[in-house]
């Protein structure tokens, strides 16, 4: 079967870069279809250290435009999403042989500095012997600093973009792949073809007419050139960061990606404190030990030159070693290969600046707009960080090409659930106005218990209400597929957020994969089996329309 769309703009990829994008296109008015070869942040932006942050120690590498550019957004966007992202303190015991202490005071004071803060606290030093933050640590660290950066869930927050472009009309398809493109009608005509979610047997195929597309693949992007638009232009090394480069195809140089494996190790919670650790290892790499899932230290990352297939990246054992080597050096309990619980890998599509070695290759980005044959852009980099305002620069240039400027919107603008007033009176900070949410959510549904209503309320965000519609006690939640998984949360997933697998669930719109046992795991994919349809992988609310709105 094959239909046909007529849209502005075509977004390529389902990662955060993409998601944002298409959302801040949608909010703008324009006609927008996001589609994504696999589930949403399914690769990269589902693999990521988890973290709102400035990078400080990108200072080293003088790279102060990308942190204050970051730093501006931290506040900004813990504010947007208060349930999926929040402050998070972090302690860095203090290593002389590598840097003495004056240059550290100076680099925290510029990072403190170098943008607006409202809410979250600044650097200070702590005796790390006299301190909780020091007891989990070798007693032969004595010094250190605490300094402010967020926590962010990172599938949840593409998940919550693509949701509010959906709501302002844009069309999600994910498990649908761009095959082809040729130029049409002064823009594209793009044959995309959409997999079943279990069998990956084509269902579907769809032709798209679009003015112009964005090519958001990620490390996909100079394949998407290559093989998908058929462009070959020379590719182009070091250069502007953070810029828009406009040329056309052929004459323009293409900037290069370096492909750079980040795994991550998962362990049995290693202290009890709230804080997190950034230590500096051996080889000047920087390590965070992070609190996770209430029960879990997560420890990363490495950087691996990457050369096979972005979606196929597995964490090697020799990075497992690294990882539990460097925080060895640090803590009183030693971390071994054996106490890992959970890995993950994934490919970071960086901007190549002719830098050695992979740690040090910019976090920044590039975007490349051509007008010929057809209007296209190309996202060349970034970070999760700064995605935002990627998206609203891009949409900018989009309106520049379709002759047609409009106003941004996303810079005060709530994700999904990140408004919270329908509970609370007036807002004040993130961490407070979520607890005064959940206060008040428990007193409306006093028969939840503590441990669902926090997760629930971590999930969604005031969005819980939209959850809890017509829910009056547990008799209502349905049955408990696997501890406190209900089929209400399941059908509100599937409606909404285009969940069709049981690893949708379990590892991307939440972590409760790494809490249950593979029985538990199964009885989940069991559910999604018996809820499968023989039609159930066409175009439907998860595909080629947005979510339900009731």
């Amino acid at each position: 079967m094959v239909r046909v769309a007529d849209v502005d703009v075509l977004v390529v990829g389902g990662g955060i870069n993409g998601a944002g994008i298409a959302r801040d296109l949608a909010g703008r008015g324009w006609r927008v279809l996001l589609c994504e070869q696999d589930d949403l942040a399914s690769h990269t932006s589902s693999a990521s250290t988890k973290l709102i942050h400035g990078g400080l120690r990108y200072l080293e590498y003088g790279e102060f435009s990308l942190v204050r550019k970051a730093l501006m957004e931290r506040e900004l966007l813990l504010r947007s999403a208060p349930h999926i992202m929040w402050p998070l303190r972090f302690v860095l015991p203090h290593d002389a042989g590598m840097r003495p202490a004056w240059m550290i005071r100076l680099g925290l004071w510029l990072y403190d500095h170098l943008a607006p803060r409202e809410f979250l606290p600044g650097s200070t030093a702590v005796a790390l012997q006299s301190s909780e933050l020091g007891q989990p640590l070798k007693p032969t660290w004595t010094k250190g600093f605490v300094y402010s950066d967020g926590w962010v869930d990172d599938a949840r927050l593409v998940t919550l973009c693509a949701m509010d472009a959906a709501e302002q009309g844009c069309q999600v398809l994910t498990r649908t792949r761009c095959e082809r493109m040729a130029v049409h009608a002064g823009g594209w005509r793009v044959n995309l073809t959409q997999r079943d979610a279990s069998s990956g047997e084509v269902v579907h195929r769809l032709t798209v007419q679009a003015k112009l597309v964005v090519n958001a693949a990620g490390p996909w992007a100079e394949q998407m050139l290559r093989d998908v638009i058929g462009d070959k232009p020379p590719p182009m090394r070091g250069g502007k960061r953070n810029s828009v480069e406009r040329g056309e195809p052929g004459r323009a140089a293409t900037p290069h990606l370096r492909l750079v494996k980040g795994s991550h190790i998962v362990v049995p919670r290693l202290f009890s404190h709230d804080h997190a650790y950034i230590f500096q290892g051996l080889d000047r790499r920087i390590i965070f030990a992070i609190p996770y899932e209430r029960q879990f230290t997560l420890i990363g990352t490495t950087d691996v030159e990457h050369t096979g297939e972005p979606g196929a990246a597995e964490i090697e054992p020799a990075e497992v070693l690294y990882l539990c080597r460097e925080v060895s050096r640090y803590l009183r309990r030693s971390v071994e290969p054996g106490d890992v619980v959970w890995s993950f890998a994934g490919v970071r599509p960086l901007l190549d600046d002719a830098s050695g070695k992979a740690s040090a290759v910019t976090r920044d980005y590039r975007l490349q707009v051509q007008s010929r044959p057809a209007p296209w852009l190309t996202v060349w980099g970034g970070k999760i960080t700064t995605f935002r305002v990627l998206a609203q620069q891009a949409a900018d240039e989009v309106g520049r090409l379709l002759g047609d400027p409009r106003h941004p919107w996303t810079a005060d603008a709530p994700l999904p659930g990140g408004n919270l007033d329908e509970l609370i009176d007036a807002p004040t900070n993130p961490i407070d106005d979520l607890a005064v949410f959940q206060q008040r959510l428990r007193k409306r549904h006093p028969w939840m218990d503590l441990g669902l209503m926090r997760r629930w309320t971590r999930a969604y965000g005031g969005r819980v209400l939209r959850l809890l519609d017509g829910v009056h006690g547990r008799e209502d939640l349905g049955a408990e597929v696997a501890p406190d998984l209900y089929e209400v949360e399941l059908f509100y997933l599937k409606r909404h957020e285009w969940a069709l697998t049981a690893d949708d669930v379990l590892w991307r719109r939440t972590k409760l994969g790494l809490h249950y046992t593979p029985a538990q795991r199964q009885a989940v994919a069991d559910w999604f089996a018996a809820q499968r349809a023989p039609a159930d992988s066409g175009f439907h609310h998860s595909a080629l329309s947005r979510p339900d709105a009731h």
